[in-house]
């Protein structure tokens, strides 16, 4: 059996930029365990796999270990794939997720617009075990659906915060989000997710389903800027439209080729 496969560079410009996704077209699911060792194998932090249904398209995204319930860094790809290689018409996508409902990627010139779910997020507790996992103590904590949000003083903390990751692995949740007032930008933040292989992601859609709430609230604003502070980096734009939220960003085509099962 031979497959299709996609590596694209989400929220970048440029190739070696953003956040790597694989992307895989398939004419039906195949058994999980396959789909697994192939996100696995591609060794990025999310491989997305797309099914055509009528006139939208199912998706699920899997880390090297786990499936998860949201990626928008993947989705992005996914998009871009749709629209530059697999021939899809019209400048809206529609995706839907068994995990997270209905899902719609809109093309305006080159800028692609994700329409997600809003995280519900809480403030919690800063106790030990959280302030453990990083060098510099953080002044606020929130709980979303999947991941812990640690708010710090400033952009400059967030650059050079020294974390445990095995510290972190133990919090019970997807990852644990640092973030701070932008210097440029409204907001900046980074990511880990040893708990789903990924030490550190470079540029996380869905975690700005909880970055934008708390942000917005906090600036008093709904249309905010966004950076991740990976090495790799990444920019995002940023709209809090009721129960939903508005990322967008561009990507490029990194490979085009072919798996063979």
């Amino acid at each position: 059996m031979q497959l299709r496969i996609y590596q694209v560079d989400a929220f970048t410009e440029k190739v070696f930029g953003g956040n790597p996704a694989a992307v895989v077209p398939l004419d039906e699911w195949l058994p999980d365990e396959l789909l697994q060792n192939i996100a696995k194998e591609n060794n990025l932090s999310e491989t997305a796999f797309f099914v055509k249904n009528g006139d939208r398209y199912l998706i699920r995204w899997f880390t090297p270990t786990v499936e998860v319930d949201l990626c928008g860094h993947a989705t992005l790809a996914t998009a871009h794939v749709l629209f530059q290689h697999e021939g899809h018409l019209g400048p809206v996508i529609q995706f839907y997720s068994p995990r997270s409902g209905n899902l719609k990627v809109s093309l305006q010139e080159e800028l692609m617009t994700l329409d997600f779910p809003k995280d519900e997020v809480n403030e919690i507790p800063l106790n030990e075990e959280l302030k453990a996992c990083f060098s510099l103590s953080p002044v606020q904590a929130f709980r979303g659906k999947s991941d812990v949000v640690l708010v710090f003083q400033s952009e400059m903390e967030i650059r050079n915060i020294q974390f445990d990751l095995a510290k972190i692995e133990e919090i019970p949740a997807r990852g644990v989000i640092v973030t701070a007032k932008g210097e440029v930008v409204d907001f900046v933040s980074r990511f880990f997710g040893p708990q789903v292989g990924v030490p550190e992601d470079p540029v996380t859609g869905s975690a700005h389903t909880s970055l934008i709430p708390i942000w917005a609230e906090k600036l008093g604003k709904t249309k905010l800027k966004a950076k991740q502070l990976s090495a790799r980096g990444g920019e995002l734009n940023c709209e809090l439209l009721g129960h939903r939220v508005a990322i967008s960003g561009k990507a490029v085509t990194y490979l085009e080729g072919k798996l063979f099962i």
